[in-house]
C-alpha cells in the first residue's frame, strides 16, 4: 500500500535533489526495513513531532548532543540574544572566549582548546596536530570506533559507517589510510605487541574511552591505562574521542573520570547545545605547534561563532547548576531493567550494554566488548523490533551500532511508557 502521509511526500521530495534523500547517511531507514525515514517538524522536550502531528519520545537526541532534551529554554534564550547581535562576524569574540575558558576550566588536562564547528574537524585536528608534535605518520585506532568521516577515519569505522554496509568508503585513496591501524577493541595484548612492534612510528593512540559508535561499549579494568602507557613509552600521544561522552555521563570529561587523562582531546555535540560545535585541545607544549604560534594549520569560519557559544555555555550551566546525572542514570538503570525483564517475559534473547545515561540493546546472547561481538547481534531482529517501537510511539537511532540516549528531560512516566512498548513488541516478535 503507498503511505501517503506528509513524512512519505517531504521523502519523495527528498530523493530528487538530496542523494538518498538524507544529507547523513545515519538518518536513512534503510537498515532498520526501508524508507522513508520519518520527517519530524518539531522538538520539545523528551519528544519529537512528526509533520503529521504523531508524537515520539525522543531517545536520539540528535545522537547525543541534547543531553537537556529539545528546546530548552535557557538555551533557547541565550541563542536568541546571540542572534540579536549577529549570527557571526568571522572575528574573535566574548561567547567564544567564554566557553574555551569554561571548558579549560571544567576538563582535567585541558591547558588550552581551538573551537571547531564538527567533532570530525576536532578529530581531524587532533590527528594532525599529533602528527605534527612527533614528526610521526601513524594512527592507532580501534575497529567499530567511528571518529567522523575525514578519509583517514574511515578504516574499519563503526556507527553510521557499519549501518550502510561499508567498513571503509570508496574515494578514500589508499595512500591514506596506509598509516592508520585498527585494532580490535579491549584486547590489551594486541595493543602491546602492536606498539612493541611498530611504536616508533606511531604518532598518537585514538580511542573514545567509552565506546559509543559499535553500541555502548565500555572499557575493561585497566584497558585505558594500557593505552597511555603503551603510547607514552613509545613517546606517542593519547588522543581521547570525547565527542559522545564528554558531559555525558557526568559534568566534565569522562577519560579523567575513569581514571585517565589524554595528551589531547576531541570534543563536541554537547558542547554545542544543539548547535554545531567541536573542540581539540590538551597539553599546553602540544597546543604551541597551533597555528599561527606554530605550523600547524587548522581553520574554520563558523568556528567558535557566538550562537553555537552561547548555546554551549547555557547547557553547560543547566548542567552545572543542575547536575542531572544521577537522575539520568537512575532513569537509564530502570529503562535497562524493564527491557530486559520484557525480553525475559516474552522468550527474546538479548544484551544490553549500559553506561551511564546511554545504552544499547543487542539481539543475541553474547557479551558484546568489541566490534566483532558487535557485529554478531541479529540485525534482522533489531530491525523488526525499531519498526515496532515506532509505531508505538518510541524514537529509536535506526541502528544496531547506536546508543538510546536518556536526557534531563524524560521523565518516569516516559520509561514507563517505554517498557511497555517494548512487552508489546516482545510479544509480537515471539
Amino acid at each position: 500500500m503507498q503511505d501517503t502521509s506528509r513524512s512519505a511526500t517531504w521523502f519523495e521530495r527528498a530523493r530528487h535533489v538530496i542523494p538518498g534523500g538524507v544529507n547523513s547517511p545515519a538518518r536513512s531507514f534503510r537498515a532498520v526495513g526501508g524508507d522513508p525515514p520519518i520527517v519530524m517538524a518539531r522538538g520539545e522536550g523528551a519528544y519529537f513531532f512528526d509533520v503529521d502531528g504523531h508524537r515520539y519520545i525522543d531517545y536520539l537526541a540528535g545522537f547525543g548532543p541534547l543531553v537537556l532534551g529539545h528546546a530548552h529554554p535557557r538555551v533557547l534564550d541565550a541563542i536568541r540574544q546571540a542572534a540579536a547581535d549577529g549570527a557571526m562576524w568571522g572575528t574573535p569574540a566574548p561567547f567564544e572566549i567564554l566557553l574555551a575558558e569554561r571548558l579549560v576550566h571544567d576538563v582535567e588536562g585541558l591547558d588550552q582548546v581551538r573551537l571547531t564547528t564538527t567533532g570530525t574537524e576536532a578529530v581531524m585536528s587532533a590527528i594532525r596536530l599529533a602528527r605534527a608534535f612527533t614528526g610521526r605518520s601513524v594512527v592507532v585506532k580501534f575497529e567499530g570506533a567511528y571518529h567522523g568521516h575525514s578519509d583517514g577515519m574511515l578504516v574499519k569505522a563503526g556507527s553510521g559507517a557499519s549501518t550502510v554496509g561499508t567498513q571503509d568508503s570508496l574515494g578514500v585513496p589508499a595512500g591514506v589510510v596506509q598509516d592508520v591501524i585498527s585494532l580490535p577493541y579491549n584486547d590489551v595484548e594486541i595493543l602491546t605487541r602492536t606498539m612493541d612492534q611498530i611504536g616508533d612510528q606511531v604518532a598518537c593512540i585514538l580511542a573514545e574511552p567509552i565506546v559509543g559508535n559499535m553500541g555502548i561499549v565500555p572499557p575493561r579494568e585497566g584497558y585505558l591505562q594500557a593505552m597511555r602507557d603503551a603510547a607514552h613509552k613509545v613517546g606517542a600521544l593519547l588522543i581521547f574521542d570525547e565527542v559522545i561522552t564528554a558531559f555525558r555521563f557526568g559534568y566534565g570529561a569522562v577519560g579523567p573520570a575513569l581514571g585517565v587523562v589524554p595528551d589531547l582531546y576531541a570534543m563536541g555535540k554537547i558542547i554545542g547545545g544543539g548547535l554545531p560545535a567541536g573542540a581539540y585541545g590538551g597539553r599546553f607544549d602540544v597546543m604551541q605547534y597551533v597555528s599561527p604560534l606554530g605550523g600547524m594549520f587548522q581553520a574554520g569560519t563558523f568556528a567558535g561563532n557566538p550562537l553555537s557559544s552561547s548555546a554551549g555555555l547555557a547547557t553547560l550551566d543547566v548542567l552545572r547548576e543542575d547536575q542531572p546525572y544521577a537522575r539520568m542514570e537512575q532513569l537509564a538503570e530502570t529503562l535497562e531493567q524493564g527491557i530486559l525483564q520484557a525480553a525475559h517475559d516474552y522468550g527474546q534473547t538479548i544484551t544490553i550494554n549500559r553506561a551511564g545515561s546511554a545504552l544499547t540493546v543487542f539481539f543475541g546472547p553474547q557479551a558484546v566488548y568489541d566490534y566483532d561481538t558487535a557485529k554478531q547481534a541479529d540485525g534482522g531482529q533489531f530491525a523488526r523490533f525499531h519498526q515496532l517501537m515506532l509505531a508505538q510511539g518510541i524514537y529509536l537511532a535506526p541502528s544496531r551500532f547506536e546508543a538510546l540516549f536518556v536526557s534531563a528531560a524524560h521523565q518516569p512516566s516516559d520509561i514507563d511508557e517505554t517498557i511497555e512498548a517494548c512487552r508489546k513488541s516482545f510479544a509480537q516478535m515471539a
